[in-house]
């Protein structure tokens, strides 16, 4: 992921360390049982970035603010689904937050357009994802990018007192 890409006026660049601080602050700012089945962030907060979520992994979308700074608007996971490599030619997103001050902007279309974008330089022929089912928003977003439900895991988490599908959805990433 060394290229960046834009939708519209929202660039969108691969990750660096130095973006680990505002990505926890964003990934804790946006959680919510309505995409996230691991419990609250609590401190101490641990790192962003580990061995299993490095920052080539993960796309971020900027905004320049009205004073003319550029704020980190959103990011989006990138990864392999499995270290197999019978499954090498798909890539899975394995996250995506926008900033509630963001929200309505692109930002989250704009991310996936560029995740699709690195897939393909990627030699991925395959994109997938698992979004809850009521995430309504997130799963309206995905069908018009192009996945299909491909699955569903009928009651598969138990949040907010309720029992949550987990979707499984797919889309080819063939020309």
């Amino acid at each position: 992921m060394s290229e960046p890409h834009a939708h519209q006026a929202h660039p969108v660049r691969p990750s660096v360390l130095a973006d680990e601080a505002a990505l926890g602050a964003l990934d804790r700012s946006t959680w919510s049982t309505l995409h996230a089945v691991s419990p609250r962030p609590q401190p101490p907060y641990a790192p962003f970035f580990d061995d299993n979520h490095r920052p080539p992994d993960f796309l971020v979308a900027e905004v320049r603010d009205a004073a003319g700074e550029v704020r980190l608007a959103g990011y989006t996971r990138l990864v392999p689904p499995t270290p197999l490599a019978c499954n090498t030619h798909v890539r899975q997103i394995q996250g995506l937050a926008v900033a509630d001050w963001a929200r309505g902007r692109g930002i989250a279309r704009a991310l996936l357009r560029a995740a699709t974008a690195v897939a393909r330089s990627q030699g991925a022929n395959r994109m997938t994802l698992r979004v809850l089912g009521h995430n309504t928003p997130a799963r309206a977003l995905y069908e018009s990018e192009g996945f299909t439900v491909e699955g569903v895991l009928p009651g598969e988490f138990f949040l907010g007192g309720r029992y949550v599908d987990d979707v499984l959805m797919g889309r080819s990433l063939a020309p």
